[in-house]
């Protein structure tokens, strides 16, 4: 999965950072093609309405892939939580608790990356704001980080 992003990334990527997430869209590889992706920083601290793990950090990369209107890819790396048991990305503004609309593979090892297939790739590639990834573990069973995609 990283090489992949790698190459996207260094085939001119043009950066744009908010709010502390970062959107980078991808130079066309054939004419008319194009890849949102959206990175944020995982904190325990942008967990609401509770604070996470304090000592907590971690990344989600959130991508769509071309030719396939309805999946999505991520990344998810963290570091300094207990075994993670799950993770999600849910619909809400920053600061505010959302239903969780897509199941992410756990980062129980620090690292997970993979595919899923759902209807609202293209909302949340599109209004990144509205969503945020948020990984649990039983220590902190609301959220221990969350990150804004948008």
């Amino acid at each position: 999965m990283r090489k992949p992003l790698t190459a996207l990334l260094t085939a001119g990527a043009v950066l744009v950072a908010g709010a502390g997430a970062t959107v980078l869209t991808a130079g066309p590889a054939m004419a008319g093609h194009e890849v949102t992706v959206l990175t944020t920083k995982l904190d325990g601290k942008n967990e609401v309405p509770t604070k996470g793990d304090p000592n907590g950090r971690g990344k989600a990369t959130v991508f769509g892939v071309d030719g396939n209107p309805d999946r999505l890819c991520y990344t998810l790396k963290v570091s300094k939580i207990d075994t993670a048991t799950g993770a999600h990305i849910h619909e809400a503004a920053e600061g505010v608790n959302g239903p969780v609309v897509v199941s992410l593979a756990p980062p129980s090892d620090g690292d997970s990356a993979g595919c899923v297939d759902t209807p609202l790739a293209q909302e949340i590639l599109s209004s990144p704001q509205d969503y945020y990834v948020n990984v649990h573990n039983a220590e902190y069973p609301g959220g221990a980080l969350r990150g804004q995609l948008g």
